[in-house]
């Protein structure tokens, strides 16, 4: 494996059988896999896709802080919800982490997520000069 590149995983059972990190740097570059309201293998806020956003967004900034980065250095989020009514709701979450920061972001509708009880799911890229 490439030295530059850095693998984290969040223990995850998914992670494993699908092959995957939960975040990776590579280089100034941090990337963070798609993210859902899961924690210890359950679904948080079932029902409530404003918290399960919040949720996905906590575990990101865990996430972030792994791979030694920052949430005012995110530059890129996409954001996938089973219904696209529900934008507001998730917007709000979103807002109240990036609100200042302002990434470049995406929300589109897809028709269904890993789990039936997630309503959302959010990647992140940032940019995170090593040693700065």
């Amino acid at each position: 494996m490439d030295e530059r590149i850095e693998r984290w995983g969040s223990g995850g059972p998914w992670e494993g059988i699908v092959g995957y990190s939960r975040v990776v740097r590579s280089g100034d570059y941090v990337h963070v896999a798609g993210t859902t309201a899961t924690v210890d293998g359950q679904v948080v806020g079932r029902g409530d896709v404003g918290e399960q956003a919040r949720v996905a967004l906590r575990i990101i900034g865990e996430a972030l802080t792994k791979a030694g980065a920052r949430f005012d250095q995110v530059v890129r989020s996409r954001i996938y919800v089973l219904d696209i009514a529900d934008w507001e709701a998730v917007g709000v979450a979103h807002g109240e982490v990036f609100a200042d920061i302002r990434p470049v972001s995406t929300m589109v509708e897809v028709s269904r997520l890993i789990d039936p009880d997630h309503l959302v799911e959010i990647e992140v890229d940032a940019y995170s000069p090593l040693g700065g």
